[in-house]
């Protein structure tokens, strides 16, 4: 059976990013540089954690996690990565309009699902195999909903020691449910906390 898996790096009052998605500001109006320190600053004491994130046959993602933009497709925006993101794999990103799968070096390519989160997430299924491993990569509204319909196994929470006071929080809408933790290892800029869903 396939595992299907999420990383979210949120701060200390659970939020994901910020407010005000830009091109030049995709976390938003928030600490960016203080939520994501722990994968710069602290690469080396994170680096387990920071290689299992991109550890999958595929992903799916959110169409705000991979551009600013809303209605259609700017054509010319190919993800805030660069030519080379980092997923080396397929992505899978919802969407409410069509566009032609978008092929990325390194072996990413990008395929817009208009046709909801689960559809997204069987043809991740049917890439990554059986005993393969998918990743809800993100946003948090993306994770949430997925989290919503009880479809993910395991969520890794990357807590970083700031506030932000408003933004995307993860667990928004989210019914009560059972969560164990499976692993929570703190280190001189974030805890990991690995919770098994269900």
């Amino acid at each position: 059976m396939t595992f299907v898996f999420s990383d979210m790096a949120i701060s200390a009052d659970g939020f994901a990013s910020g407010l005000g998605q830009t091109a030049q500001k995709p976390f938003g109006d928030c600490l960016m540089d203080d939520l994501l320190r722990w994968r710069f600053e602290g690469a080396e004491e994170n680096a387990a954690e920071i290689d299992d994130i991109v550890n999958a046959g595929a992903f799916v993602m959110g169409r705000n996690m991979f551009g600013p933009d809303r209605g259609e497709f700017d054509q010319d925006w190919t993800g805030w990565w660069g030519p080379n993101p980092p997923y080396h794999g397929p992505v899978f990103v919802l969407s409410h309009h069509t566009r032609e799968p978008l092929e990325m070096e390194g072996g990413t390519t990008f395929t817009f699902v208009t046709d909801g989160i689960e559809a997204a997430l069987e043809q991740a299924k049917a890439v990554a195999g059986t005993d393969g491993r998918v990743s809800i990569a993100g946003g948090a509204t993306t994770v949430n909903q997925y989290l919503r319909a009880g479809l993910i196994d395991e969520l890794r929470t990357h807590i970083s020691p700031v506030i932000f006071g408003e933004g995307e929080r993860l667990f928004l809408d989210v019914p009560a449910q059972p969560m164990s933790i499976v692993s929570a290892r703190a280190s001189r800029l974030v805890t990991h906390i690995t919770y098994r869903i269900g």
